[in-house]
């Protein structure tokens, strides 16, 4: 299990760990979950195709954990609503800080 496949997906997952720890925003902790979901299905395929039952199946139980994570960042309309609104309330609360700050 070295190869250029299983290289891809441990960069991925560095990558979507550091996107989701970073808390830039939910949409980019949404993003996260994508990209968490993509590398979850090539350690998958990593795992079928070298017999290591272990990785795929872990990683096909991830994959529908961050299948949810994506719901809830980005696709929930229940979610989406609130998200809309702390992006107001957040603009609102810069504006104040920077008046402030004058």
């Amino acid at each position: 299990m070295n190869g250029p496949l299983e290289w891809i997906a441990a960069i991925g997952t560095m990558i979507a760990a550091g996107m989701i720890a970073a808390d830039l925003g939910r949409k980019a902790t949404g993003w996260g979950f994508v990209l968490f979901c993509v590398v979850a299905i090539t350690w998958v395929v990593s795992g079928l195709i070298e017999n290591a039952m272990p990785i795929a199946a872990m990683n096909a139980i991830l994959l529908l954990i961050n299948a949810w994570g994506v719901w809830q960042y980005l696709l929930s309309p229940k979610n989406r609503k609130k998200i809309e609104k702390l992006e107001e309330l957040e603009e609102e609360a810069e504006a104040e800080v920077e008046a402030e700050e004058r």
